[in-house]
């Protein structure tokens, strides 16, 4: 006894000396993140788009007979033929709508984004599932088929493989086009991050499936966390007619286990996280995407990964994981999606246990989205300049001015509404619900003029601030959209004419009193060129991706907030009004004579800013 003791010391002191001496990528402090949802960002490949088929597996759980692809450029709220005959509410059809969007439409659409100027890129899962958000894995060693150009002979390999045993994994048609992916993104001097949904998985997942089959007797019953079993009671089976086959193995009563949601089993966790069976697959799985040759060299393969819901993961598991990752390129970047607040059970989240030596490199930013729009757009709740400041402080503090370098500074993301409908809708919860009938006056419209120059404004401090810009797509061209799902609408391209945006969803109720204007869906190209301004701005001065952060100047009376970029001989302030109205800046700001500053951004004329304006000078 005292011997295993003695091991679990020894190998809890090589995990900290390990970790201690970690070092963050430096690419990564100069980063410009640009999230892809897949199968929104655009359809490259016709011949593969999903099937009804395809979509068996997840909720609603009914099998489709008039469904078809939904059309990019349709009108968001507008029901289809198909979705108008089954007559069901928009919960059911947007679970059910699937656009076609495909690893080819990233490679397609790579010219786009250099042009933009962004360099790193992270998507949204995309491994082998039947969802549309793919955060319920079938299997996490293949690309999803209909993401790839031959859905139906990559079904054919995965049908041959074990997937219990690498040994048997080949690679299908959708994996080596990922792999073309990687080799054109690095070609263009870019990095790609991809998601790993590693702390739950979809009740199509294979060992979950051999689980509802064969119950006690499955090799993997004890990868997850099962709740009794006993033999199928059939006299119930009628209750259940609606629900999936992972609910009624058998065709009787219904396996109880422990998910993340009810369709997305959780797997069994020890102190190091995923129990040893399924952590062992896990390391299987990182080698195949970060060193797919495997002979040594990282340059074919991803450059890193983005945890999802890692606080559900035990703490142990990101020091393992960092290893795995680092061994296999030591230039890698991990970053983890932990929100400061854990909303269902009332906690408040601090990041930095997950930013330890050789855990993560960062997090996602979701306290500086928060404090922006606690500045920027609230009206009743708006926060003053010194209370902004505490705000921006305290995560900077809590996880240290060198780490907050490589942090997301995130404003919106596939989880909530986007920035353009949150500044229409000021007062509201960042993340909140969408369910219409609940927030009736929750407002679907996209931004006048004025909204978005606040837009603008607020974009604007995320490129001067501290951490790594995230820009979620579409804000880049003006996409606007309420919390999930209306946050994941198909993506504006100029090539295409899209359906005017005049639908509400109340019109499905009885005795509707909401409105909405008609709206033009089109790129904006002058928010488009301010996109690209900001990107260029940060790509031209250090400071602003290496420098470091202090803060200059507030007036809470007026509005005002100033802070300094400072990297050897470059001094950079920038200089932000939330207030609406005009206001004059006192010489304080900008210390010395006003003439050894240049304007290098925003407006600023005759020593004022405009109503919700900013203005960022460079030292001469």
């Amino acid at each position: 006894m005292k011997k295993n003791k003695n091991i679990k010391v020894i190998i809890n002191i090589i995990f900290f000396l390990t970790i201690a001496f970690a070092n963050n990528p430096d690419w990564a402090k100069d980063a410009i993140w640009y999230q892809i949802f897949p199968e929104r960002f655009y359809n490259g490949d016709g011949t593969n788009d999903p099937t009804a088929e395809s979509l068996w597996g997840v909720w609603p759980w009914e099998r489709q007979t008039l469904w078809k692809i939904s059309p990019w450029t349709s009108d968001w709220y507008e029901l289809q033929p198909w979705e108008k005959a089954n007559e069901q509410d928009y919960d059911y059809q947007f679970q059910l709508r699937r656009y076609g969007g495909d690893i080819q439409g990233i490679i397609d659409k790579l010219d786009y984004l250099q042009n933009l100027g962004v360099n790193a890129i992270y998507l949204n899962p995309i491994f082998d599932s039947p969802s549309n958000h793919k955060y319920g894995a079938e299997m996490y060693h293949h690309i999803d088929r209909h993401f790839g150009p031959d859905p139906i002979g990559d079904t054919r390999i995965i049908d041959s493989e074990n997937p219990a045993d690498p040994q048997t994994w080949e690679w299908t048609a959708a994996d080596k086009l990922f792999l073309k992916l990687i080799d054109e993104i690095h070609k263009r001097n870019m990095h790609i991050i991809i998601d790993g949904v590693f702390n739950h998985v979809g009740l199509t997942f294979w060992a979950f499936q051999d689980v509802i089959l064969n119950r006690e007797n499955s090799k993997y019953y004890k990868w997850f966390n099962i709740e009794g079993s006993g033999l199928p009671d059939k006299s119930h089976l009628n209750e259940y007619k609606n629900l999936p086959i992972a609910f009624i193995p058998n065709g009787g009563n219904p396996m109880r286990y422990t998910g993340y949601v009810e369709d997305l089993p959780a797997f069994r966790q020890d102190e190091f996280g995923p129990v040893e069976p399924i952590r062992n697959h896990l390391h299987e799985i990182i080698k195949r995407w970060m060193d797919p040759n495997g002979d040594g060299d990282p340059a074919d393969g991803i450059d890193g990964w983005r945890l999802d819901v890692a606080e559900r993961l035990q703490i142990k598991f990101c020091n393992i994981f960092g290893k795995w990752v680092r061994d296999l390129n030591p230039n890698a970047y991990i970053t983890g999606e932990v929100w400061w607040e854990d909303f269902w059970n009332n906690k408040q989240f601090d990041a930095s246990p997950w930013l330890a030596p050789g855990r993560f490199d960062a997090v996602m930013n979701y306290r500086f989205g928060e404090a922006m729009f606690n500045f920027f757009i609230n009206k009743e709740h708006q926060i003053k300049p010194s209370e902004l400041q505490l705000l921006l402080d305290s995560f900077i503090n809590d996880y240290g001015e060198e780490k907050a370098l490589y942090l997301q500074s995130i404003l919106d993301s596939h989880d909530m509404e986007r920035l353009a409908s949150a500044v229409v809708n000021p007062d509201r919860w960042i993340d909140h619900s969408n369910n219409l009938k609940w927030n009736q006056y929750f407002s679907i419209r996209k931004p006048n003029l004025e909204e978005k120059n606040i837009q603008k404004t607020i974009t604007a401090f995320q490129f001067a601030f501290i951490g790594a810009p995230f820009i979620y797509y579409g804000d880049e061209v003006g996409m606007w959209g309420a919390d999930d799902p209306d946050c994941r609408k198909p993506m504006i391209w100029g090539e295409f004419v899209y359906d005017e945006e005049k639908t509400h969803p109340c019109d499905l109720w009885d005795n509707c009193n909401y409105s909405r204007p008609t709206d033009k869906v089109e790129v904006e190209h002058d928010l488009l060129d301010f996109y690209k301004s900001l990107i260029k701005l940060r790509n031209t001065y250090p400071a602003l991706r290496r420098g470091t952060y202090k803060n200059h100047y507030f007036n809470n009376d007026e509005g005002i907030f100033a802070f300094i970029r400072e990297l050897n001989d470059e001094k950079i302030v920038a200089i932000f009004n939330s207030s609406d109205k005009t206001q004059y800046l006192s010489k304080k700001i900008l210390p010395g004579c006003n003439k050894s500053w240049n304007l290098i951004a925003g407006k600023f004329e005759k020593h004022t800013l405009k109503p919700k304006g900013f203005a960022i000078f460079l030292k001469n």
